[in-house]
């Protein structure tokens, strides 16, 4: 076989295995964003559910499965971006209006209690300082106040892995093997050609 043969056969197996390290690079970064792009539609189905009083738990459980399965699917991206990414401002508002509710029902039930109980201890009628300050104490002690809404309940946060096996990541590890070849095989070519 001829030098010169020899040459355009390298030479056109190297331009085989550019060429398609060019072409599964291209997959791999199509599918990468449309990882991405999913994520994105996944993460809007969380807030519309949200927003709608749906079911948050199916939105967020559909979201957490590809994020954990998908790379390039980080929800926050950026030095200002909001830790954690996905809080639920209506289920939020909502808890807190349910625990508001709560409060107003329970002091209302111990108001009603001190002044049952202050009463039978102070029975005149009228304004009675003794009677009033019996029912400030009762009420002090008994009252409950307003506790924050565990974060737990409204915030939630998913890591996407840095590899995985879909589309983008055996496109991604065919692409690198393709490329170490190409490099590979230009280099074996270059010391060919000047010590040979």
């Amino acid at each position: 076989m001829s030098k010169a043969r020899f040459k355009n056969i390298l030479r056109s197996k190297l331009t085989y295995i550019f060429l398609l390290a060019v072409v599964f690079g291209l997959i791999s970064i199509s599918a990468l964003r449309s990882n991405y792009m999913n994520m994105v539609e996944l993460r809007n189905a969380v807030n519309t559910a949200d927003k709608e009083n749906g079911d948050v738990e199916k939105a967020l459980q559909d979201l957490r499965s590809h994020v954990y399965s998908h790379m390039n699917t980080n929800l926050a991206t950026g030095n200002s971006a909001i830790k954690p990414p996905i809080q639920l401002k209506y289920r939020y508002e909502r808890l807190q209006a349910k625990a508001g509710e709560t409060v107003k029902v329970v002091n209302a039930r111990v108001s009603v209690e001190g002044e049952r109980i202050c009463g039978a201890q102070f029975p005149s009628g009228g304004f009675n300082p003794n009677r009033v300050k019996c029912i400030q104490d009762y009420v002090a002690v008994y009252a409950v106040t307003e506790n924050s809404v565990p974060d737990d309940l409204y915030k939630f946060d998913f890591i996407s892995p840095k590899w995985s096996a879909d589309l983008a990541g055996i496109s991604l590890v065919i692409t690198a093997i393709l490329s170490i070849v190409f490099v590979v095989g230009v280099v074996k070519a270059q010391i060919k050609k000047r010590y040979f």
